[in-house]
């Protein structure tokens, strides 16, 4: 075990020799985290629905009633004012449409609307059928409470007009009630955890976070050249030590530091952006464990092979940044086709960032992400065999 940590240690001071390697520790990792995950906007409310100018010039029970559906509406942003005001900001291409209520629209008078668009403008079209959708559930309602007082007046004539006034005023809020309830669009939503909105900023935290962490990790390779180079492998073999003490020494070493690596990151996603990292610690810190021993296995063994440093370092970005790629870490592989899904499984990248998904996304405990964890060492445990065979002390 003291050789174990005396390995661990003398890695650590290796990789940590130099200042710069900070830049790739946390400095990098954070930014990107940050930027990708949406730190400038994701505390800002952003209002992206299309700006609609109204003019309100009949001040009537009807036209409120048009002016409190259209504030409900998904798509537009109603916003009222004298018509001279309207026409001028509607002139200077302040809004790309102006809808104008005249004077008399109310229930049994004028009932046409004036909708004004700029040309050739898409926005135009998206508050023209806004508007259109309103007036249409208006309309509806009005008609449904006309059809209502009729029929009852057929199977019993009312009193007074004010009876029917009455059951009129009735039917029309029972009418807008229903319309009220009723989906203005359909709308899809994707599958989380109950009551767990979808957050687009954690999955790509979860991606940054395998990048960053996972090319370092297979870095490890560039260890042995350096040890090459210096000699110190050959001196190893005046002492007792084996090659798998030495392979799991250099592992448990970079295990480590990727874990607090790994860490700051969670952290900082959690307190400096909000982001969520699902409900289950013990599941989170078991998927950033196996996926820490999967990749820094694949480094060590990584290590066996090449020659130089700078052949470890070329091939360590370019294996980093491409099983990063595949996996899913920058593009959700809903976007790739079926056979580089299937074709991509054999990446621990993939698993990784499918058990982090399971856990941010679908909130996942230690049973839900038990398939991927268990994955992951089945790919350390494999990676670290071929090290320890193809290991020389040269």
């Amino acid at each position: 075990m003291n050789k174990i940590f005396a390995i661990a240690w003398k890695d650590a001071l290796i990789r940590f020799s130099s200042r710069s390697e900070l830049l790739f520790f946390v400095i990098l990792p954070l930014t990107f985290t940050f930027i990708i995950g949406g730190g400038f906007s994701r505390n800002q409310e952003t209002d992206n629905r299309v700006r609609l100018l109204v003019a309100d010039n009949a001040n009537s029970t009807l036209s409120a009633e048009v002016l409190d559906a259209l504030s409900k509406s998904k798509t537009v942003r109603a916003e009222v004012m004298p018509l001279a005001e309207a026409e001028a900001a509607f002139a200077d291409d302040g809004a790309p449409a102006l809808l104008i209520i005249p004077t008399g629209f109310e229930v049994g008078g004028q009932t046409e609307l004036e909708l004004l668009q700029a040309p050739n403008n898409l926005n135009a079209q998206v508050a023209e059928r806004a508007v259109l959708a309103v007036i249409s559930r208006v309309g509806s309602a009005l008609s449904v409470a006309n059809n209502s007082v009729v029929e009852a007046e057929r199977l019993q004539p009312f009193a007074s007009n004010a009876d029917r006034a009455t059951y009129f005023n009735a039917s029309l809020e029972q009418a807008q009630a229903l319309f009220e309830s009723a989906p203005e669009r359909v709308e899809v939503t994707e599958a989380t955890s109950a009551g767990q909105p979808y957050d687009p900023a954690a999955q790509a935290s979860a991606g940054q976070l395998i990048t960053w962490v996972f090319i370092p990790l297979l870095g490890i390779s560039g260890l042995f050249a350096y040890e090459r180079s210096q000699g110190t492998l050959r001196r190893l073999l005046t002492t007792p030590t084996q090659k798998a003490t030495y392979l799991l020494g250099t592992i448990s070493g970079q295990l480590v530091i990727a874990l607090i690596q790994m860490a700051l990151l969670v952290i900082f996603g959690v307190f400096a952006m909000g982001l969520n990292w699902g409900q289950s610690p013990l599941a989170l810190a078991l998927m950033l464990v196996t996926f820490g021993l999967a990749a820094s296995a694949l480094g060590a063994t990584l290590g066996t092979f090449i020659k130089s440093e700078g052949q470890a370092s070329g091939l360590s970005v370019m294996l980093g940044m491409s099983f990063a790629l595949m996996g899913g870490c920058w593009y959700p592989l809903e976007l790739f086709p079926q056979a580089v899904r299937t074709a991509v499984q054999i990446l621990p990248t993939t698993w990784a960032m499918q058990g982090l998904m399971d856990i941010v996304l679908r909130g996942q405990d230690v049973a839900g992400i038990m398939l991927e964890a268990t994955v992951l060492t089945g790919f350390a445990v494999v990676f670290f065999a071929v090290g320890v065979w193809r290991f020389k002390y040269e």
